[in-house]
């Protein structure tokens, strides 16, 4: 399994990008699947290309996961707030809320008409 590290971007060549990690190094990093970049821009590395940009806000919660799971890791515990952008009932993006509707839906008729053909 892989695991995207937030990292900003420092500095801009054709291709790559010098970026910040919180805990390394400055490394370059291949952008050519999310060309073009800024300096300042947050991107979402893994294995050392860029995957996707990313606003600073979903960088630190991406950044306080790892920490937690880091934290579990080591035998340590950790604090819930690591998870603030997990709180409350997850909800489903509205194309697989409307086939899991239509699933429901399907199902609730099943047994009418299954007690019907018994009949």
């Amino acid at each position: 399994m892989c695991i995207g590290i937030p990292a900003q971007v420092c500095q801009v060549e054709p291709g790559r990008a010098l970026c910040d990690f919180v805990d390394s190094e400055p490394q370059w990093i291949d952008i050519q699947l999310v060309e073009p970049v800024t300096s300042g821009d947050w991107l979402l590395v893994f294995l050392g290309a860029a995957r996707e940009v990313i606003s600073e806000q979903r960088a630190c919660q991406i950044q306080q996961a790892l920490q937690a799971m880091s934290a579990v890791m080591n035998g340590q515990s950790f604090d819930d707030s690591l998870f603030a952008d997990l709180q409350g009932e997850p909800q489903l993006p509205p194309h697989l809320q409307a086939q899991f509707d239509q699933q429901t839906e399907q199902q609730g008729h099943r047994p009418e008409q299954q007690s019907h053909q018994s009949e």
